[in-house]
């Protein structure tokens, strides 16, 4: 399909005129006009974009792209390295990061509560932006049962701060949403999910009596862009591959 058609299609699809972001949403870096092959992945570094110049891809959707408020704004170092290598090979970047968050099908926050087996999940419509989803676990189970649920679905140990309560009803936002965890406080959940944790996240759990899994920022972001790049390949017939550069983080 044309570069344009894809760009205004995910405009339209991922709603990103409703956010008010950190980068700008759509086309980052031009590439060529027909898009063929697509590859999904994370973060826009530069072992992502070696892997989809090996797999010839046209196009590269991430949730993490470039260009982001407060970074300095001259092409050198890394950023130079990476942008000319997709400009050398003629490849387009498109970054989603936002409306990527928070979208109800394809979203990390609805991935993630598939991934976890959350019934009802769903987006607080009056608190959180419409990032903070809530929902709750068919049987109550101890933290530390959770904790090992996590861990089987991200692949990754969670850091557990616990709460002297069972873990019933949940509210969670991927990646670097550790704040938030005052709202989920005052929804009454009994625990709060995201991906990275502060140090003030341990005494807000502590003296609120919730508990908190901080499951890792890519951890907990790998499978929005992955199901995005998925929903392309079957209203559209592109090739796609997703490829999740690992992170520890």
């Amino acid at each position: 399909m044309e570069r344009s058609v894809l760009g205004q299609y995910l405009a339209d699809f991922l709603q990103t005129a409703r956010f008010k972001d950190y980068a700008p949403n759509g086309l980052q870096v031009e590439g060529k006009d027909d898009i063929k092959v697509i590859v999904t992945g994370v973060t826009a570094c530069q072992a992502l974009i070696e892997r989809a110049i090996e797999l010839k891809a046209d196009a590269i959707l991430v949730h993490h792209g470039f260009f982001w408020k407060n970074e300095p704004d001259v092409l050198v170092g890394m950023k130079q390295r990476r942008i000319k290598a997709l400009l050398a090979h003629d490849i387009n970047l498109f970054g989603y990061h936002l409306p990527l968050d928070a979208h109800p099908v394809v979203g990390n926050n609805a991935t993630l509560g598939r991934r976890m087996g959350i019934l009802d999940a769903e987006a607080f419509e009056t608190v959180g932006d419409g990032l903070l989803w809530g929902g709750s676990l068919d049987t109550a189970l101890s933290g530390e049962a959770f904790a090992g649920l996590l861990a089987k679905a991200l692949g990754r140990e969670p850091l557990h701060i616990g709460a002297d309560k069972p873990v019933q009803r949940l509210a969670w936002c991927t990646g670097g949403a550790q704040d938030y965890i005052d709202l989920a406080v005052s929804l009454g959940v009994d625990a709060f999910i995201s991906g990275e944790v502060s140090e003030r996240t341990f005494h807000s759990a502590k003296e609120q009596g919730i508990h908190y899994f901080a499951a890792g920022h890519h951890a907990t972001e790998r499978y929005g862009i992955e199901a995005l790049g998925e929903h392309l390949r079957r209203e559209f017939g592109l090739t796609h591959h997703f490829v999740d550069i690992e992170n520890p983080v």
